[in-house]
């Protein structure tokens, strides 16, 4: 329980969660929603992925994560506090809100790795 709260316990890592209950996405395509640094984001990723939070699978060069199966299963009080919370906060918000522009422009880690900086432009 301990190794889960600390996990839990920084905001760019629930900024995360908030986007992996909705998806499963590749870390290219966190960087861009949260604009963040692919260092930056991997470190989180590694902190949720070895508290158990969410699992990872490699598609050729690229490694996509969710929120784990088991982690839904034994969490189901918690994980209805965070959407309730997500829901309320502006910055998590705002990221659903970028998510969902990528998503309508049905972009992927392609586009993002020909035109970063498009890709930015289209979903702020």
């Amino acid at each position: 329980m301990v190794e889960l709260f600390k996990a839990l316990s920084d905001e760019n890592r629930l900024r995360m969660v908030n986007l992996l209950m909705n998806d499963e996405l590749c870390v290219c395509e966190i960087e861009v929603i949260l604009e963040m640094t692919q260092s930056n984001a991997s470190r989180h990723l590694v902190k949720l992925k070895g508290s158990g939070v969410i699992d990872s699978s490699k598609d050729a060069q690229w490694v996509h994560y969710k929120v784990s199966d088991e982690f839904k299963k034994n969490n189901i009080e918690l994980i209805k506090y965070l959407q309730n919370s997500f829901s309320r906060k502006s910055i998590f918000k705002r990221d659903s809100e970028r998510y969902l522009r990528y998503k309508k422009h049905e972009l992927n880690c392609k586009c993002i790795k020909e035109n970063k900086d498009q890709v930015l432009n289209l979903i702020k």
